[in-house]
């Protein structure tokens, strides 16, 4: 059994299912036949924040985070470095997310992000979004199983 997760996969040519990741109503949907919408590269909105909320890397190179995940950032904070050149927050907010050290980036790549709402409980529990996800995978798995028997 083969479950995609995102665009870039389409049933039956890649897989038996593809999960819709892009938020909306049909967030965690199973897809038995074609493929899930295509990437927008706009982050769902949080706080009145979309692109915002993104830390990209500003050249190629070897990302540094200088703050960890659960850390409070103001706006124009930096809060990695790209060989010698810094990765600043556009807002306040606490670091949800952020590539380890030493990961090899490119110029524009998402390093990181950066949660308006500033709850730090949100670093480290299941997003709406993940758990809508993980729930169609589950009845991805639940449905094509019993097709097998």
């Amino acid at each position: 059994m083969v479950i995609g997760v995102g665009p870039g996969f389409s049933v039956p040519q890649d897989c038996h299912c593809v999960i819709e990741t892009q938020r909306g109503h049909d967030l965690g949907r199973c897809i038995y036949q074609g493929c899930a919408a295509k990437n927008t590269g706009i982050p769902g909105e949080i706080g009145g924040y979309t692109v915002e909320r993104l830390l990209r890397a500003p050249c190629d190179g070897i990302f540094h985070p200088i703050l960890a995940i659960g850390d409070i950032v103001k706006a124009g904070q930096t809060v990695a470095m790209v060989d010698d050149q810094p990765v600043t927050a556009q807002i306040d907010g606490i670091v949800r997310g952020l590539l380890q050290d030493n990961v090899p980036v490119k110029a524009g790549m998402k390093s990181g992000d950066i949660d308006p709402r500033g709850c730090y409980e949100h670093c480290f529990t299941v997003s709406d979004k993940a758990r809508a996800v993980g729930g169609g995978v589950l009845e991805a798995i639940l449905h094509l199983g019993l097709q097998n028997r």
